[in-house]
């Protein structure tokens, strides 16, 4: 077993945060002030973090497949496997649902670099661990992509952000990304924050300003879930959508039943239209393609959680 425990330098002697990454039989866990925040998996047909804490210790996705005894939880699409990446359709295969004949799995190779940082702006102090991990998309004995995956772990008071950059790259020939609402980044909220069942409590809303059943399908710069955790405080899950991706702003595939995941590929299904292929993207072999998402977790209500001014600081273009 390998063990990383980063003191990170702080500007206030008042707050004290440590970040610990242990690495274990191809899992990765995050620690944030001793505690779980997440783990990475690849245990699973694609790889995952699970589970997401809240910084008062309470689940903010969906335990199952992973516990199937947390009472008010729906034992539906066991695929949904709390934050993950993946897509339905990639050259004819399946690596989202195991839906299609032909089913597919996205191994974990090994894991790259790690790092932290620390900064503070105006007395509000930043932590972030990073981590990278190298990911093959396989059916069978063909490989018909592989991703360099980096995760970027920041710790800000009562918000949490998980960033993911997937660069994906063809080797054996072209890659088709199909056209299917079955993709591609995701999260499965806690049973708490959904629209729908007999626990939801939340409400879906997007950047355009609609809200609930009205967001499925729709493009936008970002999605956010919000209402109270298992423990009836409130929480706030958002995904955003980078500018850099590709046909940005995208579509999301955002249900009440807790899913919440942007799809840049399914644009038949979402807007309705006969042509199964209209949203089709071929990725030319020995080309890359990437995709830049961010998911903020915050303890608290969609007023302390700023979502807006948040994706502001998101889509600003890079300093470097």
């Amino acid at each position: 077993m390998k063990s990383i425990a980063v003191l990170l330098l702080i500007a206030s002697s008042q707050l004290n945060a440590q970040i610990t990454l242990t690495e274990s039989k191809e899992r990765l866990r995050v620690e944030i002030d001793g505690k779980l925040f997440t783990e990475y998996r690849s245990d699973r047909k694609v790889p995952c973090l699970y589970p997401i804490m809240s910084p008062s210790g309470i689940g903010l996705t969906r335990n199952y497949p992973f516990d199937d005894k947390v009472a008010g939880e729906e034992h539906d699409h066991p695929h949904h496997v709390s934050v993950w990446f993946t897509h339905g359709l990639v050259n004819g295969v399946d690596f989202w649902a195991q839906h299609l004949k032909r089913k597919g799995h996205i191994i974990h190779k090994s894991f790259g670099p790690r790092s932290t940082s620390s900064t503070s702006v105006a007395g509000v102090t930043t932590h972030s661990a990073t981590f990278s991990v190298n990911l093959s998309w396989e059916e069978g004995d063909t490989v018909h992509l592989t991703e360099k995956r980096t995760y970027t772990i920041t710790s800000r008071g009562n918000t949490r952000l998980v960033d993911t950059e997937s660069i994906l790259t063809g080797i054996n020939g072209d890659v088709i990304f199909g056209d299917t609402k079955e993709g591609s980044a995701a999260v499965r909220v806690a049973p708490t924050l959904r629209t729908k069942g007999k626990i939801a409590k939340g409400t879906i809303i997007n950047s355009n300003g609609e809200k609930n059943g009205a967001v499925w399908g729709k493009r936008a710069a970002w999605v956010a879930y919000s209402g109270p955790d298992s423990s009836g405080e409130p929480a706030v899950v958002a995904m955003f959508d980078h500018p850099s991706n590709l046909r940005h702003p995208t579509w999301w595939h955002a249900r009440d039943y807790g899913l919440l995941a942007a799809n840049p590929f399914g644009q038949h299904d979402f807007e309705g239209k006969k042509d199964k292929h209209l949203g089709d993207h071929t990725l030319k072999t020995g080309d890359s393609l990437t995709f830049r998402y961010r998911i903020l977790f915050h303890q608290g209500d969609m007023t302390s959680a700023d979502v807006p001014e948040e994706w502001q600081a998101y889509s600003k273009p890079s300093k470097e």
